[in-house]
């Protein structure tokens, strides 16, 4: 903990993402991010532990949060979720770490848990859940911390958490409503059943079905829009949802005009009027 503090306070934005794999090179990387080798501003957050099917244990979870806090976002225009286990995106929590802590230690790791989702859910930048094959209880609740999902041909979700006498406790009970209704949630949630890509297309659990199980294409017209206009747009809808109407206007006029005098939307014009793809900088 102590060498990723340092990182962060000594190294840039980019370089503490190289700092920050160099010290998990000490140990197998579980959680990472990394910049797109071709596209500026595209970022993938992977998962990989195939020996537990991506669950969610102490060194994945401690990982995921220290790249959350070198990720650059002030650069960043998307960030991709997903996996690296062929069949899974994520198995929920790791039941065998977890019935070795005592009830207080239980309660600690999930409110922990909650709180690393909530800053997923909190970036200021568009996130992409890419799933493909089983996203179980806190898997499911991690592709409910994006703003869009995509499914490919093996995604099944499912809230399975009654099953085992508790209930979704990193953001399910609240998340999946807001996005699906009362009703359908309390089903998945009430009976824990697996959920397939049409199903959750159908009820806009996902917003896209691909058969490659890729958001590539999605990233990509993402990344051609400018930076400070994706993060205003992002705040101006999360606020608003949260208002009434009229309220939600005043907040959305309040996110216009902080952009009026940014060099991306003086850049955007300039290009318009010139007929020529636009040079954004996020500034």
């Amino acid at each position: 903990m102590l060498k990723v503090i340092v990182a962060s306070r000594y190294c840039s934005h980019l370089q503490q993402l190289t700092c920050y794999r160099h010290v998990a090179s000490l140990s197998p990387v579980q959680a990472s991010i990394e910049p797109h080798p071709e596209v500026q501003g595209v970022y993938t957050l992977t998962l990989n532990r195939p020996e537990a099917k991506n669950s969610l244990g102490h060194q994945l979870m401690k990982q995921l949060r220290d790249s959350l806090q070198a990720f650059n976002q002030q650069e960043a225009r998307c960030l991709l979720i997903n996996s690296a286990v062929q069949g899974t995106f994520c198995a929920g929590a790791d039941l065998k770490e977890r019935a070795a802590m005592s009830p207080e230690e239980g309660g600690e790791f999930v409110k922990g848990l909650r709180a690393t989702f909530s800053a997923i859910a909190g970036l200021p930048v568009p996130t992409i859940a890419v799933v493909d094959g089983y996203a179980i209880g806190g898997g499911t609740e991690l592709a409910l911390t994006a703003d869009l999902r995509v499914a490919g041909p093996s995604a099944k979700f499912s809230l399975r958490e009654t099953r085992l006498g508790i209930i979704p406790g990193a953001g399910g009970t609240q998340r999946l409503p807001r996005l699906i209704g009362r009703s359908k949630s309390k089903e998945m949630i009430f009976t824990g059943r697996f959920v397939g890509p049409e199903e959750a297309l159908n009820i806009g659990l996902v917003d896209h079905m691909t058969m490659s199980g890729s958001a590539e294409q999605l990233a990509l017209d993402l990344a051609r829009a400018a930076p400070v206009s994706l993060r205003s747009a992002k705040a101006a809808i999360n606020e608003g949802l949260e208002t009434d109407l009229e309220s939600g206007m005043q907040v959305e006029e309040h996110h216009y005009a902080e952009i009026l005098t940014t060099e991306d939307r003086l850049e955007g014009m300039r290009a318009f009027k010139e007929k020529r793809q636009p040079k954004f900088i996020g500034r």
